[in-house]
């Protein structure tokens, strides 16, 4: 792991992500790409590709450097080596393009969440990265002056789809010499016997090295409300899980939990596309 992207839109929260990215950085010698995205009205953007130099996109570009650069000064960025980029582009585009140019490792960000009516309509920057980006992504709900994960949950149903992913996952575990908890929901409409259940885990598990960690079945009436009810009982200090990067009605029809968990779990979250 070599570059930690941290997209800030100078709010408490993306203080927050940083924070988290400041402390995996110091312990895995990596670099942070300090990313904020200046989405400006249509008129202003047609008037930038006719090379028009409007004085208000003038006044918000200076404005955002001078941001970035109190940011940089913070104490807890001291002796990383924090690189900071301003692009002129809608957020999670512009995000999910960055990632890929910039060949970024892993992304940390900060969300509040939103619930009900306004997830369906309005959906969140950080819902979109973590449903489409290569990179693995840590999503942090709250302050973590210590972020140093000794207990993390895993929830799967252990297909051969996830080994791979699985992969980064068991690298980051590793990293923090944490013991993985490896869990499968059985909910009323995802039943498993216990006997299936331990055979798909054992085989899935023979095929990596796995130093701390145990198997658990945890039954529940749905995966989502599953996964974070066991994470509570555990005291796990991250979950983390697979996604396929379902997207439009297609997401929401196929119940896909990622999303979900990074909106209501307020544990740290780190999710990895399949």
């Amino acid at each position: 792991m070599k570059r930690i992207l941290v997209p800030t839109d100078f709010s408490t929260r993306a203080e927050n992500a940083l924070k988290v990215a400041a402390q995996i950085a110091r312990k895995n010698n990596c670099e942070i790409h300090l990313l904020h995205m200046l989405e400006i009205p249509s008129q202003m953007n047609d008037a930038i590709t006719g090379g028009a130099a409007i004085p208000e996109i003038m006044l918000f570009l200076q404005k955002a450097k001078e941001t970035m650069q109190f940011i940089k000064e913070k104490n807890y960025l001291k002796e990383l080596t924090v690189i900071d980029f301003i692009q002129l582009e809608k957020a999670s585009h512009g995000i999910l393009s960055f990632i890929n140019k910039e060949e970024i490792d892993l992304v940390v960000m900060g969300s509040n969440g939103v619930s009900g009516i306004e997830e369906l309509i309005l959906g969140s920057n950080t819902e979109k990265v973590v449903r489409l980006s290569p990179a693995p992504v840590i999503v942090i709900k709250e302050e973590i002056n210590n972020f140093n994960p000794e207990n993390i949950v895993f929830a799967s149903d252990f297909s051969e789809e996830i080994r791979k992913p699985f992969q980064k996952i068991l690298d980051f575990a590793n990293s923090f010499d944490a013991k993985l908890n490896l869990v499968t929901v059985c909910t009323p409409n995802s039943f498993k016997t216990t006997a299936i259940a331990n055979k798909i885990a054992k085989k899935f598990i023979s095929e990596f090295e796995i130093k701390n960690y145990s198997f658990n079945i945890y039954n529940d009436v749905n995966i989502e409300k599953g996964i974070i009810h066991f994470a509570k009982d555990i005291n796990a200090d991250l979950i983390s899980l697979c996604t396929h990067g379902r997207t439009g009605l297609s997401h929401f029809f196929t119940g896909s939990i990622s999303e979900d968990l990074a909106n209501h779990a307020s544990k740290p979250l780190l999710v990895l596309k399949i």
